[in-house]
């Protein structure tokens, strides 16, 4: 189930560090926050934003305005590819501020593995930009960058330049809220510990039929994610078909059309057998002509 909106402030001098987490919808308190916030700068943490509907983002636009109408400036650090959809989608989302760290999501297909790495915006350089090269913990094979590169980075093109990032990083540091694990290495995290990126996994596609020279049948639903390497070698469960146009019996139609050309294959082409009555025509006229020569023969 979705987290409840969640909000919490803590101080720096002038540098306020605002955490959210959960859902922004039409429950959310974003309005009370407002006088919590002086004026300064607002580093806003947005790395545990589960989702954001259409009432979040409304109720949003307007706290950012009224934050930067009473003088502070906002940071955000941490979007989550739900806050990085939702930039890219709304013009005035991050208002006058600026991004300065976001999540970008990667898969791994060889152990199914999903995690989102931490990435500081100025890192990524000017366009095109390419998401960073990211290792899986489990197999080390690079992960794939689990969506479209030009539509994820598209808001890196209008991003506003961070005011005081020395001061933002100090204050940053203070709280304990650095953008490494402590090594000096990026931050790497699994999905499955972040409800947050429930909505945006890995797109599905249907699952093709494997052609079986037995009968059974591949798992019923017509939506599944395409097998791994590991998988290719391991059969489907049996299960009903969805419909009339099952994937069972396409895959029992395409193993018997192979068994059939399988069959064709092997067995030696024979000629079809002569027609007998043409035999007896033949030899009777043959015979009929010996008889004729013998007789012609003997009159002599």
């Amino acid at each position: 189930m979705s987290q409840k909106f969640q909000a919490s402030v803590q101080h720096r001098g002038d540098v306020s560090y605002v955490k959210l987490g959960g859902v922004i919808d039409e429950d959310n308190e974003l309005a009370d926050l407002v006088d919590k916030i002086p004026t300064g700068t607002a580093v806003i943490d947005l790395g545990e934003i589960e989702r954001i509907n259409s009432c979040g983002v409304r109720d949003w636009v307007n706290w950012l305005s009224k934050l930067e109408n009473n003088g502070t400036r906002s940071v955000l650090v941490e979007c989550s590819p739900a806050i990085v959809a939702q930039i890219n989608l709304v013009n005035n989302f991050t208002g006058n501020g600026a991004v300065k760290s976001f999540y970008v999501p990667y898969f791994c297909p060889e152990c199914d593995e999903e995690k989102v790495l931490l990435v500081e915006a100025t890192d990524m350089g000017p366009p095109p930009h390419e998401p960073p090269t990211c290792r899986c913990d489990e197999c080390d094979l690079v992960m794939d960058f689990d969506d479209m590169p030009d539509s994820y980075f598209a808001f890196l093109s209008n991003q506003k330049k961070l005011a005081e990032p020395d001061k933002i990083n100090g204050a940053m540091r203070e709280l304990g809220r650095e953008s490494t694990d402590g090594s000096g290495k990026a931050k790497l995290r699994s999905r499955a510990s972040q409800p947050q990126l429930s909505g945006v996994s890995r797109p599905s596609v249907p699952s093709l039929p494997s052609i079986q020279r037995s009968g059974s049948q591949p798992p019923s639903g017509a939506i599944a994610r395409t097998p791994s390497r590991s998988q290719l070698g391991s059969q489907p469960p049996t299960g009903p078909g969805p419909g009339p146009l099952s994937g069972a019996r396409l895959s029992n139609s395409a193993g018997n059309n192979f068994n059939f050309a399988a069959q064709s294959m092997s067995s030696p082409v024979t000629a079809p057998p002569r027609s007998n009555a043409l035999v007896v025509v033949l030899v009777t006229i043959l015979l009929g002509a010996i008889g004729v020569l013998a007789y012609l023969v003997l009159t002599k």
